[in-house]
């Protein structure tokens, strides 16, 4: 894949306007050329596929204080980058959930049905026979011993169905801004502090980073990975960023308590974390009623950073974009210059950045489609880095059934002039 040199396409237009808009005889008192040699690096020792790296580091001249010695910190180039499977190998919140799972942390609600505005009332009566009555309200459920309980609480969050294939979940919402398992997850920890979520994420980070590569772990019957990792490569690049001025962010669809105990691990505080934030009681617990965004109220769940809720997220906390206008793309002036992300969940947040847009496959449609299609020369395509997966089986669906529309329905992914693209070989992979 090649990404465009910025200004390459309109520096020579742009001089020789700005030539014969100067005076005759006038000169202008050019700025010496930044030394590039001089300008923060990417590591050359951590393998990135094809010329990745060097495109990367294009972007990072161009708009960092290498490429700008004047750059105020007012205006400093913003990065934002995904975190599961993209600065981190593996789901951290999967894993902070295992953990309360084999803990006993998850507390027992006064109605299944008080956690999410979708959960059926089927779903409602499995959790309740499964995990029992006998425990009091808002005290630990022993999911460490009650498999069933364990086995149900894990089938909804990652599947989405019961234990017996049943959907959990049923009604309205906007899957562009939402999506009912991911928004349940925070739900879980309702009643605890934050402090004390971002405690058990912290113990469940240790053991991941601890377990050998390729370690899995049982949560009831279901087998789950055991094992993380931070992306030596991404750690580098936020860390060249940050020395370069950019103002580097996490936007993640994870409960923010736990995304924050792993995002100081690459120089990142809870200020530039972003991620799903329930609000707290007069105690200082987690109620079940989370921010919204764009003009959308608190709610439990209806938007979240999820798709075009991580532009929301962005514009409103990062750009200061109120209101309703949060939900739009905004000027270039008021975008992201560098982007990162694996799946359909980051696609527009990645989508948005005007430098280059980093993809690491993990063969999601809609934003594998528009990578390979690589309209404007911006996207940039690897590996994962660690265990990449395999060329993808058959081409990219993306001319019927790639993009997915707001009421859950799929269809065909539309370029910005509103073409469609055609469906996409898989070149990039393991």
């Amino acid at each position: 894949m090649r990404a465009v040199p910025l200004g390459a396409a309109f520096g020579l237009t742009s001089l020789a306007l700005l030539g014969a808009l100067l005076p005759a005889g006038a000169t202008q008192a050019a700025e010496p050329a930044p030394d590039r040699g001089r300008c923060p690096r990417l590591a050359t020792d951590l393998p990135w596929y094809g010329e990745n790296r060097e495109h990367l580091q294009e972007v990072i001249d161009e708009h960092g204080s290498c490429g700008n010695p004047h750059l105020r910190h007012g205006n400093r180039p913003v990065a934002a980058f995904d975190w599961d499977n993209t600065v981190s190998k593996n789901d951290i919140t999967d894993l902070a959930i295992a953990w309360a799972l084999k803990h006993d942390k998850i507390l027992r609600p006064a109605r299944w049905s008080d956690t999410s505005p979708w959960l059926t009332a089927k779903a409602e009566r499995t959790l309740t026979e499964a995990c029992g009555t006998e425990v009091p309200v808002g005290r630990p459920l022993p999911t460490s011993t009650d498999t069933d309980c364990t086995d149900e609480i894990f089938s909804i969050r990652s599947e989405a169905t019961l234990m017996n294939g049943e959907k959990a979940f049923a009604g309205k919402w906007n899957s562009r801004r939402t999506l009912p398992q991911y928004a349940w997850v925070p739900q879980l920890f309702a009643g605890h502090t934050e402090a004390e979520v971002t405690a058990y994420a912290r113990a469940s980070r240790d053991e991941a980073l601890a377990a050998p590569v390729g370690a899995t772990q049982q949560v009831g019957t279901h087998t789950l990975h055991a094992y993380a990792r931070y992306n030596p490569q991404m750690k580098d690049l936020i860390r060249v960023l940050k020395k370069a001025g950019f103002a580097v962010w996490i936007d993640s669809a994870g409960s923010a308590p736990v995304t924050k105990a792993w995002s100081g691990g690459v120089g990142l505080d809870d200020a530039h974390t972003l991620a799903i934030r329930n609000l707290l009681d007069r105690h200082g617990r987690i109620t079940y009623t989370q921010e919204g965004c764009g003009g959308e109220p608190a709610s439990k769940g209806a938007v979240m950073p999820y798709i075009e809720g991580k532009r929301c997220w962005l514009n409103e906390r990062v750009f200061g974009v109120k209101g309703p206008d949060a939900w739009k793309k905004q000027a270039p002036h008021r975008r992201l210059v560098i982007g990162a992300g694996d799946a359909d969940t980051d696609v527009t947040m990645v989508g948005d950045a005007t430098g280059a847009r980093l993809v690491l496959n993990r063969n999601k449609n809609e934003i594998m489609c528009r990578a390979y299609d690589n309209a404007d020369g911006r996207w940039l395509i690897n590996p994962m880095f660690l265990e990449p997966l395999p060329e993808k089986d058959g081409a990219y669906p993306c001319s019927t059934t790639g993009f997915t529309n707001p009421d859950g329905t799929l269809g065909p992914v539309r370029r910005t002039d509103g073409s469609i693209i055609p469906d996409q070989r898989d070149t990039v992979h393991g």
